[in-house]
């Protein structure tokens, strides 16, 4: 496994408290790395691994909270980089959790990151193999203790990149209002992803520009309320956060703050993709 410490960002590794967003949905990552833990009375479903090293921090967090670390019944990430996936193994073995991942992210899970299709570009770090109890589809539904949560197949940034969403209710809200909850998997390129096929560089996999405009157009679709993603920084999560005993929990309705994201993330992709579109003519 290459050496990851030097590309690992401090606000990856630094807690932050965790914290109520609904009536069982609750923000256990660090100040940057997002996780998030849902509570049913069968058990619980842990949303993100994040880095090899951060099981550590997710449990003290989930503990911290006033549950067992041993109830996590499901582990879902929203994609298959080392830096949200990366913690999945210890995870397991921890909690003996059933891992659930999206097709095409689920050999990449299993092999530690080597399938990956950057892989060779050396910009994802490997991390330990994880077994995957399920391969998720685009549509299918995870459900435990009366709770469900659908798999959104957002792929591009990886190929089973995973948006998740669930229906909650906030606790300050009339009984029987219910939000609708995104946690958005990814949706960003980096300089390294090829979208078009060139004569000395093809496409990074076939299909991935059509998979991010299809990304797009999902995200245009979903109903959302409550807006939350792969990393703080995209959320808004630390300036929400400060917010929060003034305003509560109504800071994590965002539907604006969601749309503008998307819409500055679908600019960019438009505008990556016209590039290597007219360095290719």
């Amino acid at each position: 496994m290459p050496r990851i410490d030097a590309q690992i960002r401090p606000q990856w590794t630094t807690p932050l408290s965790p914290f109520q967003l609904a009536d069982n949905l609750y923000y256990v990552g660090s100040k940057d790395l997002a996780a998030y833990l849902v509570t049913t009375p069968a058990g619980n479903i842990l949303i993100n691994a994040n880095l090899p090293s951060s099981p550590s921090q997710i449990r003290a967090s989930v503990e911290q909270l006033g549950f067992r670390w041993k109830d996590t019944k499901i582990l879902l990430i929203g994609q298959a980089h080392y830096d949200h996936a990366g913690g999945s193994a210890e995870v397991l073995r921890e909690t003996h959790a059933q891992l659930m991942v999206m097709e095409y992210d689920a050999d990449v899970v299993q092999t530690g990151g080597l399938t990956d299709f950057l892989h060779a570009s050396g910009s994802v770090p490997t991390y330990p193999p994880a077994h995957v109890d399920r391969v998720l589809h685009d549509g299918d539904t995870v459900t435990l203790g009366g709770t469900t949560l659908t798999a959104h197949r957002t792929a591009g940034h990886t190929r089973g990149c995973t948006t998740w969403t669930m229906h909650v209710h906030l606790p300050k809200e009339p009984a029987g209002t219910l939000r609708n909850a995104v946690i958005v998997g990814g949706y960003t390129l980096w300089s390294d992803f090829q979208l078009v096929d060139t004569p000395t560089h093809p496409a990074s996999y076939p299909g991935i520009a059509d998979d991010f405009r299809h990304t797009f157009a999902i995200y245009k679709a979903l109903p959302v309320d409550v807006f939350l993603a792969d990393h703080g920084e995209h959320f808004g999560l630390l300036e929400k956060f400060a917010r929060m005993p003034r305003e509560g929990d109504a800071v994590w309705v965002d539907p604006q703050g969601y749309r503008d994201v998307i819409e500055e993330g679908k600019h960019a992709f438009e505008k990556q993709l016209a590039e290597q579109q007219a360095s290719k003519e």
